[in-house]
């Protein structure tokens, strides 16, 4: 079969024989419907041709077939995620009024819907579509669930407790809407008079649900106390570890991932490995040590053959990974090897492309 350029490849065309790296890892296997995304990994590693089937896919089909490819569940995922983000608008407006009661089991079954779903969900990628900077709340709200799900998993929390984390996750930053909109969304650093109203959000928060029958009392401390800190400095009351429910802590540490790695009026962005490493360092003595740890070695365990974008923008391929540095494996870049355990001013940026 003749081998095509890979500066002639069309979109809809099908590889027809697996694409090898030089250390013989599969970097697209053999079916792989061709897009602008595997042509930019193949320039990437310099692949100069590829062999691909004779009959193109039908464009108008491309889609379908990409989601064919996907995880299960991955089309209702982002379905069940926009319903959550529609109605997490609605509750929101709904407790800066005051005057409603919040819907909990209609909030709870659109949570179960996506958590259905949750194997769509890489926590170091997921990027919402169409993200817009007054809808951070409600994003964020609805990956800290995602998240704290993932990790009360991880940290073997009784199967009865995961769906109460998860709607502790969703409902911790419920008191933001009791907060002056134009705290929240200042470009700029916060004064110390509106950070203390800022921190209010928290005590906002539990006042709203406390009363609500349905939800369990962990649910409710979710939103008062995933900014206290295991060493007794967080807010509002400055609890030690020991007086600070289980749910929360493992909220805590979902919302400092995400406060950090995604867009805010005031910030932007960091690489997730960067908000990993200072995880790791700052949150020490402030976070649950062992959620943290755990935490940070699930979401990086990264099979040999991942495709990483590095911080100096060049695309490579995880050889190795150390598990005393998680965030810092090995990347082969056209056959040379970044060590980035020694190489500390570079890091990973993005993951492009996970192996399989």
């Amino acid at each position: 079969m003749a081998m095509t350029p890979v500066s002639q490849l069309k979109g809809g065309e099908r590889i027809a024989d697996s694409v090898l790296t030089k250390f013989d890892n599969v970097l697209l296997p053999k079916g792989k419907i061709i897009t602008e995304r595997e042509i930019e990994i193949l320039k990437a590693f310099l692949i100069s041709s590829v062999q691909v089937e004779g009959q193109e896919v039908e464009t108008s089909n491309l889609k379908d077939v990409e989601i064919v490819e996907q995880p299960t569940g991955a089309v209702p995922f982002y379905e069940s995620y926009d319903k959550l983000l529609q109605l997490m608008r609605t509750i929101f407006r709904m407790a800066e009024s005051g005057g409603q009661s919040l819907p909990i089991l209609e909030i709870r079954t659109a949570l179960e819907s996506l958590i259905k779903s949750i194997d769509s969900y890489q926590i170091l990628t997921f990027s919402p579509k169409g993200f817009q900077l007054q809808d951070y709340i409600h994003h964020n709200s609805i990956m800290v669930s995602l998240t704290a799900y993932h990790l009360a998993k991880w940290v073997d929390m009784p199967v009865k407790d995961l769906m109460p984390i998860a709607l502790g996750g969703l409902l911790h930053d419920l008191g933001s809407a009791k907060v002056e909109s134009a705290i929240l969304s200042k470009p700029t650093k916060l004064s110390v008079a509106e950070n203390e109203e800022m921190k209010k959000h928290t005590v906002h928060g539990y006042s709203l649900l406390k009363s609500v029958p349905a939800i369990n009392e962990g649910v409710k401390l979710c939103a008062l106390q995933h900014h206290e800190r295991e060493d007794g400095t967080g807010y509002p009351l400055g609890v030690r570890g020991d007086k600070i429910h289980s749910y929360s802590k493992i909220v805590a540490v979902a919302d400092m991932f995400h406060a950090m790695t995604n867009d805010r009026y005031h910030k932007k962005a960091i690489s997730p490995y960067l908000v990993l490493e200072q995880l790791q360092t700052e949150a020490f003595g402030k976070l649950d040590p062992v959620l943290v740890q755990t935490f940070i070695s699930k979401v990086t365990a990264l099979q040999n053959g991942t495709i990483v974008k590095l911080s100096d923008n060049r695309i490579g391929e995880i050889i190795f990974s150390d598990r005393a540095h998680p965030t810092r494996p090995w990347v082969n870049i056209d056959g040379s090897i970044v060590n980035l355990i020694t190489e500390r001013k570079l890091y990973i940026q993005e993951v492009i492309k996970y192996k399989g």
